[in-house]
């Protein structure tokens, strides 16, 4: 192997080794070689005899603020909350509709939401399901480049945080069925995984570039954790065996089930347990389940959050499959995420492991093995709406635009049918807010599927969890009504009369007709040092959360005027919280001079003031 401590010299390598016809693999996420990556694309841009072909997923880039609120909110923090995280040049290039047509991007995932208004992302997205991008890639794309962000220590380099793709990518090349050239860049800030799918011989690779200065990994900040995504995690904590196995996915929801599990693993939850209003399925799952694992948990998902690495830590994850508590595909997390990682024992390190989607996302290949070791398994992923017929929306928009993928979520409700004693829960909040107005998640029916009905198992909302799994059609939209918000129910109900799949005596349950996120709130109230807004940390300053909240009522509440009257009124009139001009002055307001946009944030901030009435 090669080492050279300047990218452009690889560049100008592997475009010799290929004769300029560049088909480049990379992993999605924080996997990419980003020098290397740059200055192939800008190879590309200076000679258009150049065909640069790249395959990947999920790039990562810092936020674009979509409003002046927004922007003095990110900007001052912007590399303390994400990393000095370069640029990809492909990206920028893309959005900025200056893509030369000698390169072409696909993607088969995006960072959620990120990429609806680029027109050629949208047209060169391929639509695929996790396990099978790896088919895609070698039977169509044929990649002649793997570029991959590794690890070093001791003179061996490890795939670390993305083994996903490429573990497999290599075992094929050693068996002769692919053949191509692998360049790596080497990053300080990974750690180092000795796994059996991570640990590399340098001679796999042709090529490695020395840890650039200034480049640091890709933070993800945490989200707050709101009241629906607490008393979804909450629900979900009932659902999960002792002994059994968890998969759960990134964002407030996956932090809020693993909260609610700790509490449960520390008996602080009974209390809060018990005093929940809602008429929860008792048959959802098999019977719930409670107190603390013994025997611990077993975790197998594509991705590792840091959710899950709070539950290893804990001893809630503790079952050994193979010498390891934890398989996982990939990661990309925060800053404190990777430096745990990074200064854990070697060996309690080793009980993570990180192995290829081909393994985590599927029963294929040792079926029996992996049969048993994933017993009891709760596979745990959000959604973005769900019929009241049990189809499911989470990856498309209702024009065709791709929110994200459908990355490995059908692999997993997969998993969960074909288990003996698997579930998979789908979870989603009950209302969204749209043009300043709430909508309901459950609908009659959806612009975009996802998953189909006939994969309908278990939803869970704020406001209950509905076992639809082998039920009549009227039985699971009864049941999926019945965890809606009230405000809702009435015109669902009608619908489903008029078409004639519900029978027309059909009335909800009483205690289902209560679900407001008044009843939400007085529920969670009296247990809210149990559920804090970040129950494990955050990059943002004391200030910066106060101001998460109020920046989201904003938005919420800005596109309509209903929505200003509201803002305008709290900010002459509603009582001013005692952290309202510090807020004011970070986000670079110095009084009541400011205009609109001044007067709008204080009547949020006082509108999202803890105390304020929902």
């Amino acid at each position: 192997m090669k080492r050279h401590p300047d990218a452009d010299v690889i560049a100008r390598e592997i475009v010799a080794q290929t004769g300029g016809t560049i088909r480049l693999a990379m992993p999605l996420g924080l996997g990419k070689p980003v020098s290397i990556a740059n200055a192939l694309v800008q190879l590309a841009c200076e000679d258009p005899q150049l065909e640069l072909s790249i395959f990947t997923a999920l790039t990562l880039e810092r936020p674009r603020p979509s409003s002046r609120v927004e922007r003095r909110f990110l900007e001052p923090a912007m590399e303390r909350l994400f990393g000095a995280y370069p640029p990809l040049l492909y990206a920028d290039l893309l959005r900025r509709g200056k893509l030369p047509d000698n390169i072409k991007v696909n993607e088969f995932f995006f960072l959620a939401g990120r990429w609806t208004g680029v027109a050629q992302a949208q047209q060169d997205f391929i639509s695929v399901n996790y396990t099978h991008a790896l088919d895609l890639l070698t039977r169509q794309l044929r990649p002649n480049v793997l570029g991959q962000l590794v690890a070093e220590q001791q003179g061996q380099l490890s795939l670390s945080g993305n083994t996903d793709i490429s573990a497999d990518l290599f075992r094929m090349r050693r068996e002769g069925a692919l053949d191509f050239m692998a360049v790596a860049e080497i990053h300080p800030e990974l750690p180092f995984f000795a796994g059996r799918d991570t640990a590399l011989d340098p001679n796999e690779f042709s090529m490695a570039l020395d840890p650039p200065a200034g480049y640091e990994l890709f933070s993800v900040p945490k989200r707050p954790v709101d009241d629906a995504s607490h008393a979804i995690g909450l629900h979900v904590g009932r659902l999960v065996a002792d002994g059994g196995t968890l998969q759960i996915g990134i964002g407030s929801v996956g932090d809020a089930v693993a909260n609610a599990l700790l509490l449960r693993h520390r008996g602080q939850d009974e209390a809060l347990q018990a005093d929940c209003p809602f008429d929860l399925d008792p048959g959802a799952g098999g019977r719930f389940t409670s107190g603390p694992f013994e025997t611990g948990l077993y975790a197998v998902t594509e991705m590792m959050v840091g959710g899950l690495l709070e539950l290893f830590e804990a001893g809630v994850i503790d079952r050994d499959v193979d010498g390891c508590a934890i398989h996982a595909g990939f990661f990309v997390e925060t800053r404190d995420f990777y430096r745990r990682l990074r200064t854990m024992d070697p060996g309690r390190r080793a009980r993570i492991g990180m192995a290829p989607v081909s393994f985590t996302n599927q029963l294929y290949g040792d079926e029996a093995g992996r049969r048993a070791a994933r017993r009891r398994a709760r596979f745990v992923n959000s959604v973005m709406q769900v019929s009241v017929l049990g189809d499911l929306m989470s990856d498309a928009a209702a024009d065709g635009k791709v929110i994200s993928g459908i990355g490995g979520q059908f692999n997993f409700i997969e998993q969960a049918l074909a288990l003996d004693d698997g579930r998979a829960i789908m979870t989603v909040p009950a209302i969204r807010t749209a043009d300043g107005q709430p909508c309901s998640n459950i609908s009659w029916s959806l612009p975009s599927v996802s998953v189909p009905r006939h994969m309908r198992d278990i939803v869970v909302t704020e406001y209950g969890i509905a076992d639809v799994r082998g039920k009549t059609d009227a039985e699971v939209i009864a049941a999926l009504i019945g965890i809606a918000d009230s405000r809702f129910q009435p015109e669902l109900v009608h619908r489903a009369k008029t078409a004639g799949k519900l029978p027309k005596d059909f009335r909800l349950p009483e205690a289902a007709t209560r679900n407001s996120p008044a009843r939400l709130a007085e529920w969670l109230d009296p247990h809210r040092a149990l559920l804090p807004p970040f129950p494990f940390g955050t990059d943002f300053d004391e200030i910066e959360q106060r101001l998460l909240p109020a920046l989201e009522m904003l938005n919420e509440l800005s596109p309509s005027l209903r929505g200003k009257a509201r803002l305008l009124t709290a900010a002459f009139g509603g009582r001013a919280p005692p952290d309202e001009e510090p807020a004011m002055r970070r986000m670079g307001f110095a009084g009541w001079r400011d205009g609109m946009e001044a007067l709008a944030l204080r009547g949020a901030l006082r509108l999202s003031r803890p105390e304020a009435t929902p």
